[in-house]
């Protein structure tokens, strides 16, 4: 086991708690420097299956889990189950490699947040991790139409016609369900826009509730299937 717990550290109180699972000390070990190089970002254990991921989360209780989806003992995916039950429920984002489509399909479908490729440059790593802490979903573009294909052509967003769904939606909240078929982060949708990020999550709320979908991932599967993206 590696359990490298930094809450010790003074002023962390209020930085993004953060769990690294990946059963490859190379790739923890580069994931932690660069997280380092952020201040509110703090690496609060360490874990190298998934059986200790949910341990450990259990109890460091971080904001945002790293969870690679292959993993010895217990892998990513089996982890997925334990980890969205725990309250207060940690964001969980798949470290994966390219050709991964199906099993990154199957941690959305399982309750993850988004995924990310394990050879991202260190700002986009960042930039996950604090978008992830802010409810956003997180994913890489490089495999997110791979992705979106798969799950839409098993269903993965539901059977009630796209148009149905999105019926009750006002113009401006289509909008924003666009954006989120992009994947653009809260702050990216507020900027495009000229509104606040506040505004921005009021409207995000208002289309998951009007459209049935249980997240972000599901409400951008939703603006693709109704081919909202052009």
């Amino acid at each position: 086991m590696t359990d490298q717990a930094n809450s010790a550290g003074s002023g962390a109180g209020s930085a993004i708690r953060v769990l690294l699972a990946d059963d490859e000390e190379m790739i923890r070990h580069g994931i932690r420097l660069v997280l380092r190089h952020a201040d509110d970002i703090e690496v609060v254990s360490e874990a190298v299956n998934g059986a200790e991921a949910a341990r450990l989360a259990a109890e460091h209780r971080p904001d945002v889990v790293l969870l690679d989806i292959r993993m010895p003992v217990l892998d990513g995916l089996a982890a997925i189950e334990p980890l969205v039950t725990l309250d207060p429920k940690p964001q969980v984002v798949m470290l994966t490699t390219f050709g991964d489509d199906e099993n990154v399909t199957r941690a959305l479908r399982a309750g993850a947040t988004g995924f990310l490729l394990k050879d991202e440059g260190p700002q986009e790593l960042i930039r996950a991790v604090r978008a992830a802490a802010a409810g956003d979903a997180v994913l890489s573009p490089g495999v997110t139409g791979a992705v979106i294909r798969r799950m839409l052509s098993g269903g993965g967003v539901g059977t009630t016609a796209p148009e149905s769904r999105m019926a009750g939606l006002t113009g401006r909240e289509r909008e924003v369900l666009v954006m989120l078929g992009e994947g653009l982060s809260n702050p990216e949708i507020g900027r495009r826009l000229g509104i606040g990020v506040g505004t921005v999550k009021t409207h995000v709320r208002s289309i998951l509730e009007k459209t049935g979908c249980g997240s972000r991932v599901q409400a951008a599967l939703l603006a693709h299937q109704a081919g909202l993206m052009g």
